[in-house]
């Protein structure tokens, strides 16, 4: 009798479990055995017994988590294949943030990939998405509805040098999250032909000068000295977690524009509730087509959805002839929680 995908992954009260393999992926509890698709917070935990991930993905969790977030841990290379208990186990590029990685199991020929979280635009900051092949396909489905369609950010980002034109003696206070897209957003600043210093609130400066020891040119980044004022800072870039926008933090700036890089900010109320005057809608996520366009690439018959839109995709899936299902797991899609650490 064939195997069934459920025989090889399923969702157990502490994640996604492979028996075969005896480990978790993306666990949400401590395990023993845990694979990790990247370095945000609903994804990556401290406290499994023994972690595989990509080399930056484990730098990065030893950045934000401590040295000591877990008992053991082993790097693994795009590409390679990990021989576990009869199971073959590779890591490909997911595109989400710098070593993010899809991770397929191969069990007898039966085939799942576990994508985790994805971006199919171009984002100079991370290696770009490989479509693998497979029999089951676990995408997310964060912006799995037909309205989200995100545009291209280099266009985003001029909206913003605009602004700064429009308004020199403003500072511009940019929400975006410290992993990812902070770093993507100053990228695409700098290939923009912005050259002045970038402000950064100090929960960026970890992360942010480990991407730039992997060779990825940031330009001029300076923190925000504790005594700066708002008019000290007129027309300058300065970048923070969304946590950071409205609290006595932020106040020092005083009549600043307050900008919002989120692919939420497609949802134009959502930004006026957010108190955000400048929304650029970039995202580190797949949009409504690009998920579609994934699913197609695959090749995979069947479907499984792990948070965000999950109905409707799997509507969508149904009208394909795919056969697909919502896992409803609990902890993963909010990225807020990673701006604590």
């Amino acid at each position: 009798m064939p195997l069934r995908p459920e025989e090889l992954l399923h969702p157990r009260p502490e994640g996604l479990y492979c028996p075969m393999g005896d480990f978790y992926i993306d666990p949400m509890r401590a395990v023993a055995r845990a694979l990790i698709t990247h370095g945000h917070s609903d994804h990556a935990r401290a406290g499994h017994g023994a972690v595989l991930a990509t080399r930056e993905t484990l730098a990065i969790m030893a950045l934000r988590m401590g040295e000591e977030f877990c008992g053991e841990r082993q790097a693994v290379a795009y590409g390679a294949v990990i021989h576990h208990y009869g199971v073959d186990v590779s890591f490909h590029p997911a595109g989400h943030v710098l070593g993010s990685a899809q991770i397929l199991l191969d069990y007898k020929g039966l085939r799942i990939a576990v994508s985790g979280d994805y971006k199919r635009a171009d984002d100079p900051t991370t290696a770009p998405f490989t479509p693998v092949p497979c029999h089951v396909f676990i995408t997310e489905a964060t912006f799995g509805l037909p309205v989200f369609h995100h545009p291209d950010a280099a266009g985003e980002v001029g909206k913003l040098l605009a602004s700064l034109i429009r308004q020199p003696g403003r500072a511009h206070l940019i929400g975006a999250y410290s992993l990812g897209k902070a770093q993507r957003v100053m990228r695409l600043i700098r290939q923009a032909g912005y050259d002045a210093p970038i402000y950064l609130h100090g929960a960026m400066e970890k992360v942010t000068r480990f991407y730039e020891s992997e060779g990825i040119d940031l330009g001029s980044l300076l923190p925000v000295p504790p005594a700066k004022s708002g008019a000290d800072l007129a027309g300058a870039i300065i970048l923070a977690p969304p946590s950071a926008m409205h609290d006595r933090w932020s106040q020092r700036f005083g009549d600043c524009v307050h900008v919002a890089a989120s692919g939420w900010m497609r949802i134009k109320a959502r930004a006026r509730q957010s108190g955000v005057e400048l929304p650029l809608i970039i995202s580190d996520h797949a949009d409504w087509r690009e998920l579609q366009q994934t699913i197609r690439e695959t090749g995979a018959s069947q479907i499984w959805v792990t948070h965000g839109q999950e109905d409707a995709l799997v509507h969508w899936c149904g009208t394909q002839g795919l056969a697909a299902k919502p896992l409803r797991l609990i902890g993963y899609g909010d990225e807020e929680v990673e701006e604590a650490a």
